[in-house]
């Protein structure tokens, strides 16, 4: 749980570290006499290295290294890795990579979103404590009212029960301790709050077996192999791919069962739970949304043109209208560093686009301070990007409402849905616990996309295409002498992408864009702030002030990963270990 501490003087609370995230975030707010948050400040805390280990490289090692950025994300960033240097060769790769590809994306958004709501985000809302007062029985009852998952029987329940009571008398909550139990804000019933806690238990179980589908296509997880040019599988009996891994119809198999058990999961339990949760907080979908302003940058390629997910960018919450987004145009992505701890060649208030990017270390002389953050200066490791020199919000949220507003019908049914059972309009959705509800919806057109694109794959090998990988431009002879390419997809957080320049077959510049620098990034020279920081200042009360679950629930709400966001790097500049890829 969190740390706080008050500054009297100043009223500016410090939260640091939040924690049930990935990484390092500081939080400082202040606030009036009644609790309100009326200015917030978001700071990562530790310093990127990454993108300077990976210069002078050789691109198709890239994504061993880049795909370390984070222990979380473990696939995402050596997706991108690779098809920045494959966009920068214009190296095309074969139909059955990319759906492999897209079932091991697909994997990790909905492995990732189960684990975030119930072991990162659900002890917002659910008060474990007190599932010791319930009546297993009607514990029972309520769960059988919502879904027909068969672990919901009255001796189940007493089980998890009995589970809580005996940590809760020796004084150690292990995986629950330090949190804010009794809180005033907690309002889910004793019942409601005994059957997240099984569910809670059930999902650790769950994400033991989901996690197979990488292992079948990718070796091993965490941190699945990769290749330039398709994936490292081959299927038996062909004669593609990098000999990393291989599978065959018992693979093919394991992979069909944990689809299954995604979707159950996702039907019986995870969409079931949220909504349930939803209903006794509805007061918080009516705060947390501040920017207004939403990017995606596409996922899903299907090899044509075409995205799964799309690309674009929606402004002010006008659904009506989709912004195109253009990664290559350098008025529209750039990365600002006036308050953070990096320099651009002396300028603090020029933005540059991640082609020519720079990580620069800065301290000015100083170190980061540890009493208050100096808010008129730099205060965090984070740089802040800007779209059309606007903050944009990434994540679930944005890419349902660009759905939505793309005419995708299985979103607007089910996200119509969801709004008429909880009796909430669909501007709901521009909140706290709407990006949480986004995120649980998202999750449901995902696994459901999951099963047309294993039908495809078995139906290409069974009719003998085995092509799994293309070796045209796997020789650096036939590359161009300098060349630039961004690799970009949707990780489960939100719009990632990597920046590659290339010259004589070594990387002369590499670049990361991730989702927690958009939403967690500092100020920009213009004063405008990130989207933790505009959430935060969108009506926020502070009932305990030593206790700030409610700034907890709306930043636990983008599912912070600071790790990705800021990368380790010993204090001279030099990496703190060598990797050598044979």
């Amino acid at each position: 749980m969190a740390t706080a501490t008050a500054n009297a003087p100043a009223k500016r609370l410090v939260v640091d570290p939040v924690t049930r995230i990935e990484g390092h975030l500081r939080i400082e707010v202040a606030t009036d006499d009644k609790g309100a948050i009326t200015e917030a400040y978001s700071s990562g805390t530790m310093v990127r290295g990454i993108e300077i280990i990976l210069r002078g490289r050789d691109p198709r090692d890239a994504w061993a290294f880049a795909q370390r950025i984070c222990g979380v994300c473990t696939l995402v960033h050596g997706m991108a890795s690779i098809r920045a240097v494959e966009d920068a060769l214009k190296y095309p790769i074969p139909p059955n990579a990319h759906l492999i590809r897209n079932l091991m994306i697909a994997a990790q958004y909905v492995h990732d979103h189960v684990m975030h709501f119930y072991h990162l985000h659900a002890l917002d809302w659910v008060d474990v404590v007190s599932a010791l007062k319930a009546d297993p029985r009607a514990t029972a009852d309520l769960a059988q009212s919502l879904s027909t998952y068969d672990r919901s029987s009255p001796g189940h329940f007493s089980d998890v029960q009995r589970k809580v009571k005996a940590l809760v008398e020796s004084g150690q909550l292990g995986i629950f301790a330090n949190a804010y139990w009794g809180h005033p804000a907690y309002k889910l019933p004793p019942e409601a709050n005994l059957m997240a806690v099984a569910h809670y238990l059930d999902a650790l179980a769950w994400q033991r077996e989901v996690v197979k589908l990488h292992a079948v296509f990718g070796g091993k997880n965490p941190h699945p192999n990769f290749v330039v040019g398709g994936v490292p599988a081959a299927f038996s009996g062909g004669a593609q791919g990098s000999g990393a891994t291989s599978f065959n119809d018992v693979g093919l198999q394991q992979v069909k069962t944990v689809i299954e058990q995604m979707q159950r999961f996702v039907d019986l339990v995870y969409l079931p739970d949220t909504l349930a949760i939803a209903g006794f907080y509805k007061d918080w979908f009516a705060r947390g949304e501040g920017l207004g302003n939403f990017l995606c940058v596409g996922e899903f390629p299907d090899g044509t043109g075409r995205l799964g997910l799309p690309r674009g960018a929606i402004l002010n919450r006008d659904l009506s209208r989709i912004h195109p987004v253009d990664l290559y145009d350098p008025a529209q992505i750039q990365e600002f560093v006036s308050h953070a701890w990096y320099d651009y060649s002396g300028s603090k208030t020029v933005g540059l686009h991640p082609f020519r990017g720079k990580t620069k270390l800065a301290y000015n002389g100083s170190k980061p301070p540890y009493d208050l953050l100096d808010v008129e200066r730099e205060y965090s490791w984070l740089k802040a990007p800007r779209w059309r020199g606007l903050p944009m919000e990434v994540g679930p949220l944005a890419r349902v409402l660009l759905l939505y507003a793309a005419g995708h019908e299985p979103t607007r049914t089910l996200a119509q849905a969801a709004l008429r059972k909880l009796d909430l309009p669909l501007t709901a959705m521009f909140s706290t616990l709407g990006r949480t509800a986004a995120r649980t919806l998202e999750t449901k057109i995902i696994v459901d996309m999951m099963a047309g694109w294993y039908e495809q794959l078995v139906a290409n090998l069974r009719q003998g295409d085995l092509r799994l990988f293309n070796d045209q431009y796997w020789n650096p002879r036939t590359w161009p002498s300098s060349c630039e390419g961004v690799g970009f997809m949707e990780a489960p957080r939100g719009a990632l992408t990597h920046w590659v320049v290339i010259r004589d077959g070594r990387l002369d510049n590499y670049q990361a864009v991730v989702p927690s620098t958009w939403n967690a990034g500092p100020r920009d020279p213009a004063g405008q702030p990130g989207a933790y920081e505009a959430a935060l200042m969108d009506r926020h009360v502070l009932a305990v002030r030593d206790q700030p679950l409610e700034i907890l629930r709306t930043v636990h709400s983008f599912d912070p990963c600071l790790a990705c966001a800021v990368h380790m790097v010993n204090p001279d500049g030099t990496p703190g270990v060598t990797v050598r890829v044979t």
